[in-house]
């Protein structure tokens, strides 16, 4: 009997535990701007917000409540944000600050790990210059973390 109570006890606390994850999203933003004067960043939310106030429900498919919803609400005022060097310099493009940029990001991840969190997604897009009239870009990767 003592055994059929502790199986079930600790089975419950397994249930519990895996109810109770968390994910982090550290966003790195990095700058495809000639003459190194873009802005490259890693970003991490250092507060809590609650995705329901920004969420509608639309019932016919047209009628959108997304109006009442205000932007301004939405924004946190607390975050983490580490400079990084830009992918060109003046000359162009510049591996020293790719690979300096590697190296912090790997800083990052690896303290993030030795917290408890795990990477479980990688996520990358790019908003690439589209020649001489854009002249702009950004190079974007989102790690989704779990703990």
């Amino acid at each position: 009997m003592k055994k059929f109570i502790f199986a079930s006890l600790l089975a419950f606390a397994a249930c519990f535990d895996a109810a109770a994850q968390e994910y982090k999203v550290v966003t790195v933003v990095e700058s495809i701007v000639s003459g190194g004067v873009g802005r490259s960043r890693i970003i991490e939310a250092t507060s809590e917000v609650d995705s329901d106030a920004a969420t509608t429900e639309r019932i016919d498919g047209k009628k959108s409540d997304q109006g009442k919803v205000k932007r301004g609400d939405q924004k946190i005022e607390a975050f983490k944000e580490t400079k990084l060097l830009n992918f060109f310099s003046g000359v162009g493009i510049n591996f020293q600050n790719i690979a300096s940029n590697d190296a912090i990001i790997s800083d990052r991840i690896t303290k993030l790990s030795a917290e408890g969190w795990s990477l479980e997604f990688v996520v990358s897009g790019v908003e690439s210059d589209a020649g001489k009239p854009d002249g702009q870009g950004l190079y974007i990767t989102r790690f989704i973390f779990k703990k």
